[in-house]
């Protein structure tokens, strides 16, 4: 599977900070040290329907990281998956009378043409679940070996008793767990099990449904968690520098995934940091393809909204905070994509040199995007008022501006 293309990234002068960002594995800051080439596993999406603003936050989040790495002057290795196959999206394919492997393909195409608008760097191994199987069938082979797996009624299970760690990155309580599985994606209920929330590794094939062989396993399609060990472990092994989604992915998918690759390799962490952005919610609940109050990228793009407010409306709220979308937020974002638009097409203006320490400075503490705005709405005020004799200027703050935040004055 192809990702988009990439976006040019200017290079500045001087060098980034290294970035303190939140662990939710420790509950606090930690000061991320990559080697020369830092190493990001970001999970993607399950493609059953448009780019919303959840997803866009998450990924814009994400690419953050990226870029702020890039200022250190590192190289990054970026890996995204897709879940292009699993219950949502057959689900919705029979809703709607329509081949699950074509939409599939349509919705990850668009999200492809969604994060190449809003300037997203791409992953270097975009990697879908169904190309992934031939990699999933040995890990879950070698997890019933090891005696970590056991089968129910055909379905293989994992036991997280078999893993000393379990618990580690979402520090829950038991209870909370169980509510949690319940709510995304488990089957916590189900008779038969070790442990209500053992998570299945491999889906026996059900009548109508697609399945692959899966050797020893049989028949059947490989559970959710499993797919993302599989793939960061190909491409990185374990100790990679972050492991990243939406907050809701902390619980069980990172808990659960974490796990499988510990109780495999016999090492411990799988990623070295854990981090997870916030939820974006509209008319006071969470944005949710389940409860279909979604704002979606495309939508808005074909509404004629230039993609570079859409994501400065992004930038304008902390990556781990909750919030609301509305059309405010969308009004005020376009508002200072004018602004700044404005104060860049000067022939000359206030030195920026001082600006770039501050974008810096805000991105390497815990991605204070919000911060980052503020000081460029500081430049861009006193172009307004003050003006000024730089004529590198206006280059230097539209650079910064791409080069570290993403957005194309």
């Amino acid at each position: 599977m192809h990702a988009w293309p990439a976006s040019e990234v200017p290079a500045l002068p001087g060098q980034g900070r290294d970035l303190r960002i939140h662990d939710t594995a420790t509950g606090g800051l930690v000061t991320l040290d990559p080697g020369p080439v830092a190493r990001i596993y970001v999970c993607g999406i399950t493609p059953y329907d448009a780019t919303h603003m959840g997803h866009a936050a998450t990924y814009n989040a994400f690419d953050l990281v990226q870029r702020v790495w890039l200022d250190t002057k590192r190289q990054v290795h970026y890996v995204q998956n897709v879940t292009d196959v699993d219950d949502p999206l057959l689900e919705r394919a029979e809703r709607d009378g329509v081949d699950w492997v074509a939409l599939a393909e349509k919705e990850t195409a668009l999200f492809r043409e969604d994060m190449t608008a809003l300037r997203m760097l791409p992953p270097q191994h975009y990697i879908g679940a169904v190309e992934a199987i031939p990699g999933i069938v040995p890990l879950v082979e070698r997890l019933r070996e090891l005696g970590a797996a056991y089968e129910l009624e055909g379905d293989i299970y994992f036991s997280v008793e078999s893993d000393s760690h379990f618990g580690s990155v979402s520090n829950l309580d038991a209870a909370a767990m169980r509510l949690l599985s319940a709510e995304r994606g488990g089957d916590p209920d189900r008779p038969g099990k070790k442990n209500p929330l053992d998570p299945m590794l491999w889906m026996a094939a059900r009548e109508g449904e697609p399945s692959w062989d899966g050797g020893s396993l049989g028949r059947g399609r490989p559970g959710w968690h499993i797919e993302c060990v599989a793939i960061a472990l190909d491409h990185f092994g374990m100790g990679f520098d972050v492991q990243g989604g939406g907050s809701d992915l902390a619980f069980p998918h990172h808990e659960m995934g974490a796990s499988h690759a510990q109780v495999l390799t016999g090492e411990f962490p799988m990623a070295k940091t854990y981090v997870h952005a916030g939820m974006v919610a509209l008319h006071g609940q969470k944005m949710s393809k389940s409860k279909g109050n979604l704002v979606f990228v495309s939508q808005l793009r074909r509404d004629g909204v230039d993609p570079a407010a859409i994501r400065l409306a992004l930038l304008s709220h902390h990556y781990r905070a909750d919030w609301e979308w509305t059309d405010e937020v969308l009004r005020d974002a376009m508002a200072r994509l004018d602004r700044w638009r404005a104060a860049v097409s000067r022939p000359d203006g206030p030195s920026a040199d001082a600006l770039v320490e501050e974008i810096r400075g805000a991105l390497a503490n815990d991605l204070d995007a919000p911060a980052a705005l503020a000081a460029v709405d500081r430049w861009a005020q006193r172009q307004e008022t003050e003006g000024g004799t730089d004529t590198g200027a206006p280059g230097v703050v539209t650079r910064a501006v791409d080069a570290l935040l993403g957005v194309a004055l």
